[in-house]
């Protein structure tokens, strides 16, 4: 079912419609982004269109003791060919998500709009991102929404391979360091199975995403 809205309101994420739409209005402010995380719902919409509010059944996820680092990932890892930091270039990640060219994608979802709102998040500590350095370029990374107890993650880019795998592993060992109860990663897409992430029902992602 949709809703159009003006106030800084939401339903339930068990009005979603069997895709996962629950709502469609509103705007980008840091308000209601926040509000719109902080109950299990993500913005996802193409340019020139009105902002879809999504909830899906199921989500994807992360645990992190189900995270999978595969024989030649460990290679790269333990021969050091990137340089991993956080949250120190988070325009530029959100900025080559937005630009890189993905297979089947024309375009991206990522507006300009939208790098505006999340990169004023980040400014208010509540978006945040990783980036991987090669030889002093930055060549992968991603950004998410850091809630405290869960990072729900929303895209990442890679210039060289591994780049962007790197990215995922390296947040998923400091999240599950620093006692995170998982990463979400919305939907499900192979390349995140390949890394041990696995589709949850709804009802269990809003009981973790409700226990603090």
């Amino acid at each position: 079912m949709y809703y159009v809205f003006k106030d800084l309101f939401f339903p339930p994420v068990s009005d979603a419609d069997e895709e996962g739409v629950l709502a469609v209005g509103g705007d980008l402010s840091s308000e209601r982004l926040q509000l719109a995380y902080k109950n299990g719902i993500f913005p996802w919409f193409n340019e020139g269109d009105p902002i879809l509010w999504w909830a899906p059944d199921p989500r994807m996820v992360l645990f992190f003791d189900e995270l999978v680092i595969s024989k030649s990932m460990r290679k790269i890892l333990d021969k050091k060919m990137f340089k991993v930091t956080y949250n120190k270039n988070f325009r530029d990640v959100i900025s080559n998500c937005q630009q890189i060219k993905r297979d089947g994608q024309n375009g991206t979802w990522i507006s300009d709009e939208m790098i505006e709102a999340y990169c004023k998040l980040n400014i208010e500590g509540v978006a945040k991102s990783v980036e991987v350095w090669q030889d002093d370029a930055l060549v992968g990374g991603l950004y998410g929404i850091d809630l405290g107890h869960v990072f729900c993650g929303e895209s990442m880019f890679s210039k060289v391979s591994n780049a962007s795998k790197t990215a995922f592993i390296a947040l998923a060992l400091y999240l599950k360091k620093e006692n995170y109860k998982l990463l979400d990663c919305q939907v499900y897409n192979p390349h995140l199975e390949s890394l041990g992430c696995r589709e949850i029902v709804r009802d269990d992602f809003m009981s973790i995403l409700n226990s603090k």
